[in-house]
């Protein structure tokens, strides 16, 4: 983003005046710019009527005070085109284009889109195709539809490349503060990264959620999100979409283990940002975020006054990893003399009904329990009753005013949670959220917000330790040619990896050589068609003997053959055959057309597809961050001498891997794929036994 459209993106978040072009649309847009409370001046334009929504009606661009800040556009889009063009040449600021017809409606709108880029120049324009924006703390808006919402003067910035979810989240009965509201549309000019930036400045953003269908640039997105993390300020993602990266590299085996959603993993965790699964995480958890704030750690003390509320809080968090501590003798004790005998001490604590509402009992129990489990956070649950039913509710606001107190004595983020959504009238969640303590709506919801909470802290002191580089520039997908392994581990070799000693051969010839490597070798016939040995009967292993070769050549032609007679070569790879490992990897490192150089680890062998135990990671990346991957790994138990077999020293295998990735992105522009499967994994290091290489076809 340019100085002049940054300056220009500021004009129209806080604009002092609104140009409202269009018709019925452009009315109920001023009309929510005024119930949101817009005091500056609105400009209604419209050729051929009198007025909009009570104001006079210009009838031209040009007849309009001064350049406005900030414009809403709702006209159809070729004049949309021509009106951006007028205002730029003006010297507007910046424009909700809620016009659509442009990429999304085919070839025809592609073309319009790309003269309406061209005419924006260094306006800030949202859109096409959008809803527009909400700045709830200076009361701007240009919104064409109802809208709710409401801001303490601070909260959470939500950017969604749905409009219809941007309106729903703005009705949410769940009293998230809000900052803005930003419906991004097409991205034309102004995308995710570019409001991420901005808003990552901006004092009164706590937090900023944004909705992904899909990034615009990686590398911008990156480095906004890790300006973010700088800042303070955790970025929440909805992702939505989970398609399989696209199929020119069908042959491996690792565009079924690694597909876009997980690049976005990857690239999450590489900036700092939490991932959520669906709208009611959203908002709990930037709720969350921007009331209570961010634990230091994943240690939870959870208060109930039922027996089944505390079940259900212990029994999710031991699903999502967050950790409700338990209590050492001693402190059992000390605890067991403040409660009645009925009540049995953990964590978390049901401190039953007998002391129910009785602030000056409970309260001296969470501050002890809040003390005794170290804890980071707090919840305690109450359902509360509903309207006419509610003369018990000064019981359930003792002890969440206690329980508020206690926490704040600590210094610890708190939530009060309602184990059904609903059960949390508007009233209550406005005196929690005065307090600092968030209404929290729904368990799983509140422990997935505490556990992301926990998640970001944990991210943002790795982050701070270790800044990754910069993503490696990504490759234009080109046509692909495939290596036979014998070439393939050559260049492998070239790669600083090792490969096990080999030789290729005839048929005629593959004992002679057999005997040279020596036994026991593997055999393996070479060629073109050939990308899955095993499945089509193209590999022989442990071969002790010359004799036992020729009877393998023979029976690995008759299988060819009958597998797919057009596979058949007369080549031959003759190996020594790799001592018996610890683990087997699949190790990838191959390129994507939008995130760069991607490199994939996770259970090799016949187990890669079947059980799915695979990481992601995003070049470049460090040993470190390797070896943390590995460790993530369901196969980590073997790694570290799974019943009494010798632990692998995985630092430095990771450190081998590193250099690998390395090694493959300094050729990016010559290597589309390099597969490994199976990566045998011995104690001090790895080799590779078989593997699939792409290379990129010069053009």
């Amino acid at each position: 983003m340019t100085p002049a459209r940054r300056a220009n993106l500021t004009r129209l978040l806080s604009p002092r005046h609104i140009a409202f072009v269009g018709g019925r649309d452009a009315e109920v847009a001023i009309k929510e710019a005024e119930r949101r409370g817009f005091r500056g001046a609105i400009w209604a334009v419209n050729p051929r009527r009198d007025a909009l929504g009570g104001h006079p009606c210009h009838r031209a661009l040009a007849d309009l005070p001064e350049a406005p800040d900030a414009v809403f556009l709702a006209v159809p889009a070729p004049a949309a085109v021509e009106a951006v063009a007028e205002l730029a040449r003006m010297g507007a600021g910046g424009i909700v284009c809620y016009t659509a017809g442009f990429r999304e409606a085919g070839a025809a709108g592609a073309d319009l889109e790309r003269r309406l880029i061209e005419a924006a120049g260094d306006m800030a324009l949202i859109g096409p195709n959008c809803y527009g924006l909400i700045n709830y703390l200076d009361g701007a808006a240009l919104w064409p539809f109802a809208h709710g919402g409401t801001c303490p003067g601070w909260g959470a910035a939500i950017i969604t490349q749905s409009g219809m979810l941007s309106s729903d989240i703005t009705m949410a009965q769940r009293s998230l503060p809000l900052t803005h509201m930003i419906s991004g549309g097409n991205q034309s000019v102004l995308t995710i990264e570019d409001f991420v930036d901005h808003l990552a400045d901006h004092p009164a953003v706590r937090a900023i959620g944004i909705h992904i269908e899909g990034l615009r640039d990686v590398q911008a997105f990156e480095a906004a999100c890790l300006k973010a993390l700088d800042r303070g300020v955790p970025v929440v993602a909805l992702k939505t979409g989970s398609s399989r990266i696209g199929a020119s590299l069908t042959v491996s085996h690792t565009g079924s283990l690694s597909g876009a959603d997980d690049l976005h993993n990857a690239l999450f965790d590489r900036c700092g940002v939490i991932r959520v699964k669906n709208p009611s995480e959203l908002i709990e958890t930037l709720k969350f975020l921007c009331v209570a704030g961010v634990p230091g750690g994943n240690r939870v003390a959870g208060f109930t006054c039922s027996g089944g509320g505390a079940t259900m809080l212990a029994d999710h968090a031991e699903i999502i990893g967050l950790d409700f501590p338990g209590f050492d003798a001693s402190a059992r004790d000390e605890l067991a003399a403040m409660l009645p005998p009925i009540a049995t001490v953990s964590n978390p604590l049901d401190y039953t009904t007998p002391i129910w509402g009785q602030p000056e009992t409970t309260g001296p129990v969470f501050d002890r329990a809040i003390a005794l489990s170290k804890a980071d956070a707090a919840v305690l649950v109450q359902d509360y009753p509903a309207d006419g039913l509610d003369e018990s509710k000064v019981y359930y606001l003792n002890d969440a005013i206690a329980f508020s107190e206690a926490a704040r004595r600590h210094g610890i983020p708190a939530a009060i949670c309602a184990t059904l959504p609903e059960n949390l009238d508007a009233g209550t969640r406005e005196m929690l959220i005065a307090r600092g303590v968030a209404p929290m709506q729904g368990i799983d919801e509140s422990l997935n917000a505490m556990a992301a909470a926990a998640r970001w802290s944990a991210m943002n002191a790795r982050l701070s330790m270790a800044r990754p580089q910069p993503l490696l520039p990504a490759v234009e997908r080109r046509d692909v040619r495939m290596i036979e392994e014998a070439e393939g581990k050559a260049r492998l070799r070239t790669l600083g990896m090792t490969v096990p000693e080999g030789r290729t051969a005839a048929g005629d010839m593959a004992s002679a050589v057999a005997v040279e490597v020596g036994f026991p070798v593997v055999l393996k016939m070479m060629g073109p068609r050939l990308a899955h040995k095993s499945e089509a009967g193209a590999v022989a292993l442990g071969l002790e003997s010359a004799e036992r070769v020729t009877q393998a050549v023979a029976e690995m032609r008759a299988a060819v053959s009958a597998c797919d007679p057009a596979a058949l070569t007369d080549r031959f790879l003759v190996e020594k055959m790799a001592a018996k490992p610890v683990a087997e990897l699949i190790l990838s490192v191959r390129s994507d057309p939008q995130f760069g150089l991607a490199l994939t680890l996770g259970s090799g062998g016949v187990l890669a597809e079947l059980i799915g135990d695979s990481v992601t990671l995003l070049l470049p990346v460090t040993a470190r961050e390797v070896e943390a991957g590995l460790r993530g790994l369901k196969l980590a138990h073997l790694l570290d001498g799974y019943r009494g077999a010798k632990a692998v020293n995985v630092g430095r295998l990771a450190a081998q891997i590193a250099d690998f990735a390395q090694a493959v992105g300094a050729r990016t522009g010559e290597l589309a794929e390099v597969e490994i499967n199976p990566f045998f994994v011995h104690e001090e290091g790895g080799v590779a036994v078989d593997v699939l290489l792409h290379e990129w076809i010069a053009t």
